[in-house]
Formats: C-alpha cells, sequence, structure tokens
C-alpha cells in the first residue's frame, strides 16, 4: 500500500569519535548531496563514537537545511524527560530540523519487581509507552492540567512543561515484534526498521499490524511514515542480491518497496563519500520520477486524490493528537495549499508562540502566516468562507487593545512579512511590509541618518500603528507616522490586491491612515522619512505629591516647548507611605547638550527630581527596547483611551482623583500636538488633530477602572486614539471619528467591503 507520503532520503553515519570529524564532514556532504536527513546510531557505551545527542547538536550547528536524528535513541539510556527539552531545544535552535527515532534498547536499570536487568518484550513496548507520554507532555505547553504520568518505569508528577519545539516533532520508533507494531499504531509517527534484519514479507506483516492497531486506536494509518534504513554496494554489472548492482538496479528493487510497502523515507547506511554522492545523483532523482509515473498511471479513486492533495499541500498528516484539538466551525482540510506549511493550529508544537498577543491572551483555531500580497488574498478567500468565524489581523501583536488574537478564530499573521528597502534615496522614500518592527525599520534607516517617529516600544509591529496613527517620540517635530505614508498596499475582502495613494485609489489612502483595519489588511507601506541625526533622551522621575499641580505644569512645559520636543509621562496609583511619582520621558531633536538640558531645565523647577538619566543618544537606541520573544499574554486586557487639549486645572484635578483612586496602576499621557496640527483635520481618518495629548489607562474590573474612567475622565476628553481602547461598541467609533469622518468612512466600506468581514477591530459597520 502507498500511504501517499513525499518520498524523503537520509544517510546513516557511523559517529566514529576518531578522527573527530569525520562524522560531522559525512553530514555535510548529505546536506551539499541533497539528503533530507542525516542520521546516527546511539551507543553511548562504545568507546569509539561520539556522544549522539551532542554529535547532533555539533552537526545541526555545521549545516542549514538537513533534519538530523538518532538511529535510534537508546530509551533506557536518555531519561524520556531529560530527551524531550533536549529534543525541542535541538529542534528550536536549528529551526525545526529535529527528528526523534526512538528504540527500546538494552541497558535498562534492574527493577526490583522484575528481578533482573532485562525486560521482558511486553515490558519493554511498556517502558517505551510510557516514555512517549512523558515526551508528549513535555512538550504540550498548552495544556493547564498537573503533568502526571504514574507509569511503572517512568514518573513525572507536576513537572514543569515546555519548551515546545519549533515544529511537530515526528515520533519514530525502530521495532520488529508485534507488541511494538501495535504500539507504533497507537502512539508513534514513524516505522524505522532496518531491511537487513527483515524477512521477505515482513514489511507488508509489519504494515498491517501497524494500521490495525491505528484504526481500532481511532488513527489514519496514513498519519504513520513508513521509513527503512538500507545497505548495499554499487557495481558496474547486475548483482544478485538485494542493492547490490548499477543504480538503475536499485531504483528497480526500490519502487515496488515504495508502492507496495508504503516506504517513504530510504536512509542509506554508508560511509563512503562515493556511495553517498552517487545515491544522492543517480537513485534518489530516478526512483522519485519512477514512483510519480507509476503513481500517475495508476487508476485512482476521488478519495484517494483529494488525499493525495492534502498530502502534498501539509507534506504529512498531521497526527490524530493535533486533530483533536481542532475548533469547530473551521474547515482545516480547505486552507489554501499556498498556506498549508504555515498554518498552525492549537495542537501544533509552535501554537504557543503565536495564539496570544503582548498583553491579550487568546486561543485561535488557526492562524495562518502569509509571506507575499498574494497569499494574503489566499488567507482572506479562506476568511470569507467562514463568515461566522472571528478574524484577527496581527503585525506584531504588541497592540494593547488586543484584537489581533480571538477565541476560536482566525488569525492572519504578517509576521513573516518584514522586507525593508529603499526607494529613493534623495526622497527618503522607503518601503516597509506591514509585519516588520519598529525597532527593525529603525535600525535600517539609522545608517542613512534616517528615522520615521514611530510609538514608544520597538516590538509593535508596522501594520497596526500605521493604519491607525502612530504616537511616537518625534511626534510634535514630524508628526504622526501616519503623515509620512506616500502609498499603502492592500487586500481587499474581494481578495484583489490594490495600491492606494494620493491619485490611485485615493479614498482607500485617506481611510488607511486612520481607519484601515476596517478598510482591508495593509501588507506594505511607501513613508517618506526623516533626516535625524542624535538626539537627547531624557528620562526623568518627580516626586508628584502635588499630582495636579505637577500634571498641569507638565502639560504646559510640553505645549509651549518647542516642538523639538516630545515627552510622555507615566504614572500609576500611590503606594502605601510613599510619595506619589511621576515618570517622565523626553525625546529633544538636538545633538547639542546645552539645548538639551534647556528644553529639560523648566520642568526640573517644578516639583522634586527623584531620579533622573540625560544622554546624549540615536533614535534607534531609543526604540530598540523590545526583546524577540514570543508574546505570552494572558486574560482579557483593559484599557481606556481619550484625547485631550492642555491640560485644565479640572482636567489635572480629576486626573489626580482617577489615580488616587487605585482605578489604574498604568496612566499615560503622550504629546499629539505640534506638527500633527499641521495637518488639515480632513486629510485623514485621524481627525482629532486639535488634541495636545493621548490619555490612556490599562486596568481590570478589580480596579473598576472603566467605571472610574466613566466617571472622571471621560467627561473631559474630545476624540479617542482606538489603538488604546478596549472597549467596543458604536458609541467608542463614534468617539474615534467625527461625524463627518465616520460617514465618510461607512461610504467607502460599503463599496470595499460589503458583507463586513473586517469586522473586529473597531468595527466601522
Amino acid at each position: 500500500m502507498h500511504y501517499g507520503h513525499d518520498l524523503r532520503f537520509g544517510t546513516f553515519i557511523t559517529p566514529r569519535n576518531d578522527p573527530p570529524q569525520a562524522a560531522v564532514r559525512l553530514a555535510e556532504l548529505s546536506e551539499a548531496s541533497g539528503y533530507d536527513l542525516v542520521t546516527f546510531q546511539d551507543h553511548p557505551y562504545q568507546p569509539a563514537f561520539h556522544d549522539t545527542q551532542t554529535l547532533l547538536t555539533w552537526v545541526a550547528a555545521r549545516t542549514e537545511r538537513i533534519h538530523v536524528a538518532a538511529n535510534v535513541a537508546n530509551v533506557p539510556l536518555r531519561p524520556p524527560a531529560v530527551l524531550a527539552r533536549a529534543a525541542a531545544s535541538l529542534d528550536l535552535l536549528s529551526g525545526g530540523r529535529f527528528d526523534l527515532a526512538l528504540g527500546a534498547g538494552g541497558f535498562w536499570d534492574p527493577i526490583a519487581a522484575m528481578g533482573g536487568p532485562h525486560l521482558t518484550a511486553g515490558q519493554a513496548v511498556d517502558a517505551l509507552s510510557e516514555a512517549i507520554d512523558v515526551i508528549r507532555g513535555t512538550w504540550d505547553v498548552d495544556e493547564r492540567s498537573r503533568f502526571v504520568v504514574d507509569g511503572t518505569y517512568h514518573h513525572v508528577n507536576g513537572a514543569k512543561r515546555g519548551p515546545a519545539p519549533a515544529h511537530n516533532i515526528p515520533i519514530w520508533i525502530g521495532a520488529l515484534k508485534p507488541r511494538m507494531l501495535r504500539l507504533i499504531g497507537r502512539k508513534g509517527d514513524g516505522w524505522l526498521p532496518s531491511l537487513g534484519y527483515l524477512q521477505p514479507g515482513d514489511l507488508a506483516r509489519g504494515n498491517q499490524t501497524i494500521d490495525d492497531a491505528a484504526i481500532a486506536a481511532g488513527r489514519d494509518p496514513c498519519e504513520i511514515r513508513r521509513l527503512v534504513n538500507i545497505n548495499g554496494r554499487f557495481s558496474n554489472g547486475r548483482g544478485g542480491g538485494q542493492f547490490d548492482g548499477p543504480a538503475e538496479q536499485w531504483v528497480e528493487q526500490m519502487l515496488p518497496l515504495v508502492l507496495e510497502d508504503g516506504i517513504g523515507t530510504f536512509i542509506l547506511a554508508s560511509d563512503d563519500p562515493g556511495t553517498i554522492v552517487h545515491f544522492a545523483e543517480e537513485v534518489a532523482p530516478a526512483l522519485r520520477e519512477a514512483v510519480a509515473a507509476e503513481l500517475a498511471s495508476s487508476p485512482e479513486t476521488a478519495a484517494d486524490a483529494a488525499w493525495r492533495a492534502v498530502l502534498a499541500a501539509a507534506g504529512q498528516v498531521r497526527s490524530s493528537t493535533v486533530r483533536a484539538k481542532r475548533r469547530d466551525g473551521i474547515d482545516y482540510d480547505a486552507v489554501p495549499d499556498s498556506l498549508a506549511s504555515r498554518a498552525i493550529e492549537p495542537g501544533d508544537a509552535g501554537y504557543s508562540r503565536v495564539k496570544s498577543t503582548y498583553m491579550r491572551g487568546g486561543s485561535p483555531g488557526l492562524v495562518l502566516q502569509p509571506t507575499t500580497p498574494a497569499e494574503v488574498a489566499d488567507a482572506v478567500a479562506f476568511a470569507r468562507r467562514h463568515p461566522g468565524v472571528p478574524l484577527g489581523v496581527r503585525s506584531g501583536g504588541h497592540g494593547i487593545s488586543g484584537r489581533s488574537t480571538n477565541d476560536g478564530g482566525l488569525v492572519i499573521d504578517l509576521s513573516g512579512m518584514r522586507d525593508l528597502r529603499v526607494l529613493d534615496a534623495e526622497r527618503r522614500l522607503v518601503r516597509v511590509e506591514a509585519g516588520a518592527r519598529w525597532m527593525d525599520v529603525a535600525a535600517f534607516l539609522a545608517p542613512h541618518g534616517w528615522a520615521l517617529s514611530s510609538g514608544d516600544y520597538g516590538g509593535v509591529g508596522v501594520g497596526g500603528l500605521a493604519t491607525a496613527g502612530g504616537i511616537g517620540w518625534l511626534v510634535r517635530e514630524h508628526g504622526l507616522t501616519i503623515d509620512h505614508v506616500r502609498a499603502v498596499e492592500l487586500v481587499l475582502a474581494d481578495g484583489s490586491i490594490v495600491r492606494a495613494d494620493a491619485a490611485e485609489h485615493p479614498d482607500l489612502f485617506w481611510a488607511a491612515r486612520g481607519a484601515g483595519a476596517n478598510i482591508g489588511i495593509a501588507t506594505a507601506f511607501e513613508f517618506e522619512v526623516d533626516e535625524v541625526g542624535e538626539v537627547g533622551f531624557a528620562q526623568l522621575a518627580f516626586d508628584a505629591s502635588d499630582t495636579a499641580g505637577f500634571l498641569e505644569a507638565w502639560g504646559d512645559w510640553v505645549v509651549d516647548a518647542p516642538r523639538d520636543l516630545t515627552s510622555f509621562l507615566l504614572m500609576g496609583a500611590p503606594r502605601p507611605g510613599q510619595p506619589m511619582v511621576a515618570q517622565v520621558m523626553a525625546v529633544i531633536d538636538s545633538a547639542d547638550p546645552d539645548t538639551i538640558l534647556a528644553r529639560l531645565q523648566p520642568l526640573a523647577e517644578v516639583a522634586p527630581l527623584v531620579g533622573q538619566e540625560v544622554r546624549l543618544t540615536t533614535y534607534e537606541a531609543v526604540i530598540s527596547n523590545a526583546a524577540d520573544t514570543a508574546h505570552a499574554g494572558q486574560g482579557e486586557p483593559m484599557a481606556r483611551s481619550g484625547l485631550v487639549g492642555r491640560i485644565t486645572p479640572e482636567f489635572a484635578r480629576d486626573a489626580a482623583r482617577f489615580l488616587e483612586s487605585g482605578a489604574t496602576p498604568f496612566f499615560q499621557m503622550r504629546a499629539v500636538g505640534g506638527a500633527v496640527h499641521d495637518v488639515p483635520a480632513d486629510a485623514t481618518a485621524y481627525a482629532h488633530r486639535e488634541a495636545e495629548f493621548s490619555v490612556s489607562a490599562i486596568g481590570s474590573p478589580r480596579h473598576r477602572t472603566t467605571e472610574r474612567w466613566n466617571e472622571l475622565m471621560a467627561p473631559h476628553m474630545a476624540g479617542a486614539y482606538l489603538s488604546f481602547e478596549t472597549e467596543v461598541g458604536p458609541e467608542h467609533v463614534a468617539a474615534a471619528y467625527p461625524p463627518a469622518t465616520l460617514e465618510r468612512l461607512r461610504a467607502i466600506k460599503r463599496r470595499v467591503d460589503p458583507d463586513n468581514l473586517f469586522r473586529d477591530n473597531a468595527n466601522i459597520a
């Protein structure tokens, strides 16, 4: 039986340690020759051999593409919890290139109840089964229950799970006996025997045993890859034995192993460089052609054809364990071929790294990671076929609103689209894909002496901020991020890909700058950036016991300062027995220390300084403040947002009351005046150009954040900035967009998204 798996080839190399690099060189030769996999036996008790796990790590570091595996790992000498973490670590370090092959092995420790060092065949199966449970349980970081394996041979009681590997590491089992074969059917991802130990008919009988056990366990036998170790020699004349002759004879003998016995991976056991190269050049491509020709000429049912299409797209079948975690309402089998290899499901190894955002814990049913506009269009088409399923669109996943994840829905994740390039150096025109982060953009622009004002955190993705506004460290001098957009590339709800600028699709260009999340998916932007050299960056802490007085004085200082100064303020709830502290940060676009100090001096006289740091630095250094780690938010964030003019005594008084109430541990005000005022209110969908400050607070129901905000802060607001707002509903959309702006947006929405596909982000209905 042919199980439909793509045909792969590997090598099986002796891990000898004299000379030390011999096995490594053969592994490098295997990769250069085009093999998919390189394996080594695991006999750590042999003094002439390297420790296989150490060797695999070294080989993975010395190669770029090829997968690595033991052939097979000796489980009695590799405690499964330790082996699981070693496997996951190497998989992460190698970019998803580690595969795990297990064997019952020898050298089990004496077990008093068994009376000796050797286990019976049945006991060895039980021990290996328990080891698999420990390994898979260690990798399952999304399982919240207590991790317990109460086995006879392996025990886990409350151990920490993780790390999750980079890909779904398959577990192949090297075995021959029926009990082990049935274990493969129940729990394994592959069968790995050596052909030299098999008698005629053993493969067919072994496959039947595995298939019967898989079906009895509710699995599809096609989940299980069939691998085999082979050896032989090349000669000019046709030999009488198996794999003893010219390349064409090898192909003839291997073809029925693929078509009749379902072998999907052949692993050549050889330490001879010539044999390794000859097999790769003469046998592997010829066998692939022969298999393709036979399959093309064989009669095939419609079900077989559909199954092969799924296999071809995915590269392998997802296990029943993964499929068991699928969410209702999503047609997983209909994922476009272009996205199948970058579709992450709840049961997949990489799910824990993409399910949540910076602040919100999510559990989407499927995360699609396109890398081109055409693939984004395919993702949008897939989303259109699921009109009742929530849809989130993500660039960096930092957004305080948390809308780029969901529960049980779809997420289109643009993090793989990070290209940056200069289009016109004289105009300082650059093109940036939406999945890039602002710290990446700053690093790219810095060598040119350029910068682009872009929030205050380098881990934010370009797409979300550049379609909402962009209140950054240079905003008073250079305006919002959207004020530098000269064109935006969009995928619309109908799947069409357009480039919008002032001349072409001007309505979309207008809407994308401030309300882009409702119009389509922005995949790239063209920005006209600014010349920015060294800047002053101040981090000051003040005794703000007179909270209202300090807020009013800080607001006056900002508004009255030259535009080369931009400042943000951060405060929290008072701590018992300690004065209220205000953290003030400011960027002064000047390389002159005297100018920097002159800008700061008026504020320094307002209240006692309790901490200060002022340094001459670069915009790149200021914005490179994010760790390159996966987001792991938990729960539902709560954030409120508003825009105000000058800080009045009344606003300062109520803000002080809001803070003193304990309603928020995080209260921030950002300058948003200066150059922002220079752009006409109707020039972009961000229309509240008269504001001087953006105000936001993060909290929770426990803090009564919303109630206190509505009581004390909301009456002062004249607009809102939706990127900092978690509340949803028409009233919040109306707060962000004045009536004329909102009506124009509704007209555009009716035209380009009449079915309201993009509805899960401050929806303009």
